[in-house]
């Protein structure tokens, strides 16, 4: 299966075009709190510039419906993904938009919390599973193995790790942020060429 690759936290052009000439399928704007924060206007230019097929998501966390949205079509972004304590109710709310719901998974979580919190949504695009948001640190893979949907497996993912885990869950996609990057905010050229090369090797 070929497992997509979202290069988060892009903060400027010349890193969007570079992650997008190296093989991203998409790129995470985001606009919640975060060292890593974009304006919509930043956002809206980049996007604006990006070549045809690269995916535009927009990163939120417990922000009114309203403004969701209105970032969402001024950005010309379609796919959100909600890191907060974001309800079925508030989801439902989104419909127009393609969702990826952010569900927290440490060490201590169980499988059947996981297909529980999994089961309280529909209309979810895909369920991403991390640790804590830059936290930068993986969780114990085995405990999502086998669950099945569209699965986005990120926390603490970089080009040494990354190949182990897709052959552990094989996931729909993985999501990368500081694992690529040379400091906050800047991506680093090599280790985004490599992270994305070890992903498509494991097809």
């Amino acid at each position: 299966m070929h497992t997509r690759i979202k290069i988060c936290g892009i903060t400027n052009l010349e890193d969007a075009l570079l992650c997008a000439e190296y093989g991203a399928d998409a790129l995470g704007f985001i606009f919640c709190s975060s060292p890593r924060r974009i304006s919509p206007e930043n956002a809206r230019m980049i996007i604006k510039k990006l070549p045809p097929f690269i995916i535009p998501v927009g990163i939120f966390k417990d922000m009114p419906t309203d403004s969701v949205i209105e970032i969402a079509t001024f950005t010309g972004i379609s796919i959100i993904q909600l890191h907060g304590l974001e309800t079925p109710e508030y989801c439902q709310k989104l419909k127009n938009l393609r969702i990826i719901k952010r569900i927290k998974v440490s060490n201590n979580t169980n499988r059947r919390e996981v297909i529980e919190e999994m089961r309280r949504y529909y209309n979810i695009s895909a369920f991403l599973f991390d640790p804590g948001e830059g936290s930068g640190k993986i969780f114990d893979w085995e405990i999502v193995k086998n669950v099945t949907g569209r699965i986005i497996i990120a926390g603490g993912l970089n080009e040494i790790n990354v190949g182990r885990m897709i052959r552990i869950l094989k996931p729909y996609g993985v999501d990368v942020c500081s694992g690529v990057e040379r400091n906050i905010g800047k991506k680093d050229p090599l280790k985004v060429k490599n992270f994305i090369r070890e992903v498509r090797r494991c097809y």
